[in-house]
């Protein structure tokens, strides 16, 4: 795969119905540069056949590029003049920006369902915020579709870009299938320990059997996903 992907310039308009502040000559545009990779369709299907389908059709698991993954986030933003610094504007608004820190990275995400983010109405009553005057919910709508929250990021120990491969996240994605078979409470502390000894079988044989690509899964420790 280039590596290089796809570099995707996004005029980005800012209503002024929202904006504080003199603007001249009509509303400003920002480009936005940002570097795309699509998942490709082995590493897709090979996480399908890992993982499953969740109730609305879709994989329980994806791999997605850091770039590519945006979320919503409500507030006061300040935009400012990428050659000079200087503000333009402060708007209140819903935006789409990287989820992830590591943009440059794939990252393993795993499907969570909507009930887990309890009802509309308890979401809209703990994330509504007001700025300005303006109520804007800080983390967006309420995911009615359930949301993907990430389980992996893909680099080297040091932190270094490490590519995706379709055996690196089949493997992570079955192993995090696997641990999630076995509860971890004080209750159950003595099943919890016998099947920790057979997880940390199956967690060195998942490291001896991953890719070269991702070599012993960098000793991190799997994510369970409730």
């Amino acid at each position: 795969m280039d590596r290089r992907g796809t570099i995707y310039r996004a005029p980005t308009h800012f209503p002024l119905a929202l904006a504080t502040g003199n603007v001249e000559n009509g509303p400003n545009r920002i480009a936005v540069l940002r570097e795309t990779h699509e998942t490709p369709e082995n590493v897709a299907w090979r996480l399908e056949r890992a993982g499953g389908i969740h109730r609305f059709g879709e994989p329980n698991y994806r791999a997605i590029w850091g770039w590519n993954r945006l979320a919503w986030i409500g507030g006061k933003f300040e935009d400012r003049d990428p050659a000079t610094g200087s503000l333009l504007r402060e708007v209140v608004e819903l935006r789409q920006e990287p989820k992830y820190p590591a943009v440059n990275r794939w990252h393993i995400e795993r499907w969570v369902a909507p009930e887990v983010y309890g009802s509309p109405r308890a979401w809209y009553a703990q994330t509504i915020e007001r700025e300005n005057g303006v109520s804007i919910p800080a983390l967006g709508p309420y995911p009615a579709r359930g949301e993907y929250e990430h389980c992996f990021t893909l680099e080297t120990p040091r932190g270094e870009f490490l590519q995706l491969t379709a055996t690196a996240a089949e493997h992570i994605a079955r192993a995090i299938e696997w641990s999630r078979k076995f509860p971890r409470s004080a209750k159950k502390a003595q099943l919890y320990d016998r099947q920790q000894r057979i997880e940390n079988d199956y967690d060195q044989w998942a490291y001896d059997a991953l890719d070269d690509s991702v070599p012993a899964f960098h000793r991190q420790p799997f994510v369970t996903v409730a």
